[in-house]
């Protein structure tokens, strides 16, 4: 009986990875317009209230993963004298450079979909400002501030923003660039300001 959790959640991740599968195939061979909730529950062999119930907006499919525990343990198992700044571009470039390498064709999708289609772009701000909260969290912790408090929330905004812009700025241009370069840049602008090339 013990194992009945494991495979629940087993079945749980599969039917999500069916269902983000589903979707990315017909937005590539397609179009996002006709990734609709219907023709990717047919894709995913489920039901259209089976999508709707793991993924209740549709771009959520394309921008939510379970990679935000991830995140957040991560940056709390950073060296604790570590700058907040390094701290999280340490975990952001290596949950980018893992996404790169086990699902480049995704990850390329997604960039190029949020970049094109206002929905979407829309809805990863609003992911992002979620994922925020969670690792403002984190970050309170390791300094001794409130996790609400003004500072921490302004900070924890401005290193995601920025890293977010950086990978539109990648879309943008084609994404031909390396990303996790841009990325370091990105937090190196952060540091240095606008100073002279």
């Amino acid at each position: 009986m013990t194992d009945l959790p494991g495979l629940r959640e087993r079945k749980k991740a599969k039917t999500r990875a069916a269902i983000r599968g589903a979707a990315y195939r017909l937005a590539a061979e397609h179009g996002w317009d006709a990734a609709t909730t219907d023709r990717i529950a047919e894709a995913a062999e489920v039901s259209p209230s089976t999508v709707a119930r793991y993924f209740p907006v549709r771009e959520d499919i394309l921008l939510t993963d379970e990679d935000d525990d991830l995140l957040e343990a991560r940056l709390r198992a950073r060296p604790a004298a570590e700058e907040p700044l390094e701290s999280l571009r340490a975990v952001v470039v290596e949950a980018v450079r893992t996404a790169l390498a086990e699902e480049p064709e995704e990850t390329r999708l997604r960039a190029r979909l949020m970049v094109e289609i206002p929905a979407v772009r829309a809805r990863l701000t609003e992911t992002t400002a979620a994922t925020g909260r969670r690792l403002a969290r984190a970050i309170a912790d390791r300094t001794g501030r409130d996790a609400d408090g003004l500072e921490v929330r302004i900070f924890t905004a401005a290193v995601l923003g920025a890293l977010r812009e950086a990978t539109v700025h990648w879309a943008e241009h084609g994404r031909g660039d390396d990303l996790v370069a841009l990325l370091n840049r990105t937090v190196d602008t952060l540091k240095t300001g606008l100073t002279d090339p």
